[in-house]
């Protein structure tokens, strides 16, 4: 009797939450993220050629090439969360390993990059 009701516990847990087994987010996660914490960065880890094409509303541009250098400048919280983009999810991934690196906890990278929007 125990082992169902434990059982199903961890079958309700599991309902109730999703699990990720990256930090991947949609773009409409990104938006809901940022609206729900107005301190959450956007990065955008293209090249600042490319960001002054095009980027996302609120989108701060850090290349990928200058981000070990400058990121400690812009975010001293390494708990506040940044997500990060590119084009494609290239860089973005890139990005995200070289942040999580450098101890920032909270990182997720558009899925497909701008180029998936």
């Amino acid at each position: 009797m125990k082992i169902q009701q434990i059982t199903k516990g961890i079958k309700q847990t599991f309902a109730k939450k999703r699990f990720r087994r990256d930090n991947q987010i949609t773009y409409l996660e990104a938006r809901k993220m940022i609206q729900q914490n107005s301190l959450t960065i956007l990065l955008d880890v293209r090249s600042k050629q490319e960001y002054d094409e095009y980027h996302l509303e609120g989108a701060i541009c850090i290349p990928t090439y200058e981000l070990v250098t400058s990121i400690s400048k812009l975010v001293i919280n390494k708990e506040q969360a940044i997500i990060v983009y590119c084009q494609s999810g290239a860089r973005s991934k890139k990005a995200v390993n070289i942040l999580s690196k450098m101890g920032y906890k909270n990182v997720y990278e558009i899925k497909g990059g701008i180029d998936n929007l």
